[in-house]
């Protein structure tokens, strides 16, 4: 049975790296076509990574979270019963790329910013339908290049990224399985549940099948959370069902 997985972060790193994750994924997808109009979708989502690293200093943030997470799983090598192997390659993966990213000079994406043709097509994005042929005709020429030179291009751009886009894919690789999932029942679609403020809390995940015909819309912080199951109305507000929901619940902590 197929199932849909919702998430709530639960702080403002962890949502950081959530988004950074749909945005590289988003330019993985735009790369595998070879249109004009894939490359643009491509390139906006390159726009936005590179916006989010410009307002705040993501790599500090990274690297502080290599250094909590790998200060909580260390101790676990001594536990009977743990994977040693599998705990001793992550560990050493994390202390891999921390050191990669203290050896990175500057800030991340600093190439992107001194790039005159990436600096002309960021200004004229903010504009709706700024990017026009007739406003960037540099950008126009671009775009009719053999799909192969667009590629390694925007492959080149991407690669900025490598470093601290594996770190993040192995930070919430490790937050997502922290959990042991249940399963819950929502009492006519709500459900609420305190959390244990000394535990370090960061992510919400619940998944319910897609046939459950309902969406999840999820609300808290490091002290509580709540779940409504709404029906979907496309033409008025969604409402939230009055059936009770099965559905399977993760409190992510690490």
């Amino acid at each position: 049975m197929e199932k849909i997985t919702y998430e709530q972060p639960l702080n403002e790193r962890v949502r950081t790296f959530l988004r950074l994750e749909f945005l590289f994924q988003q330019t993985d997808h735009a790369l595998k076509g070879t249109s004009p109009w894939d490359s643009r979708a491509a390139l906006a989502s390159l726009l936005d990574i590179h916006n989010i690293f410009v307002r705040s200093d993501i790599k500090t943030e990274v690297i502080k979270e290599l250094e909590r997470e790998t200060a909580n799983l260390a101790p676990l090598e001594q536990l009977p019963g743990i994977d040693k192997q599998r705990l001793s390659k992550t560990l050493d993966d994390m202390d891999l790329l921390n050191d990669k990213l203290h050896l990175k000079q500057g800030q991340i994406g600093q190439s992107l910013r001194d790039n005159e043709f990436i600096s002309n097509v960021k200004q004229r994005s903010s504009i709706p339908g700024g990017t026009c042929d007739f406003d960037l005709p540099a950008y126009h020429y671009w775009l009719q290049q053999d799909p192969a030179q667009r590629m390694a291009d925007m492959r080149g751009w991407m690669a900025e990224f490598d470093t601290i886009r594996s770190a993040i894919e192995l930070i919430l690789r490790q937050i997502r399985e922290s959990a042991i999932t249940d399963n819950q029942i929502a009492e006519n679609g709500f459900y609420q549940q305190n959390l244990d403020a000394g535990t370090p809390f960061q992510l919400i995940r619940v998944s319910l099948p897609i046939e459950a015909g309902l969406f999840a819309e999820i609300s808290g912080g490091k002290h509580r959370f709540s779940i409504r199951f709404m029906t979907m109305q496309m033409k008025e507000r969604p409402t939230q069902t009055n059936h009770d929901v099965e559905f399977s619940l993760a409190c992510c902590a690490l």
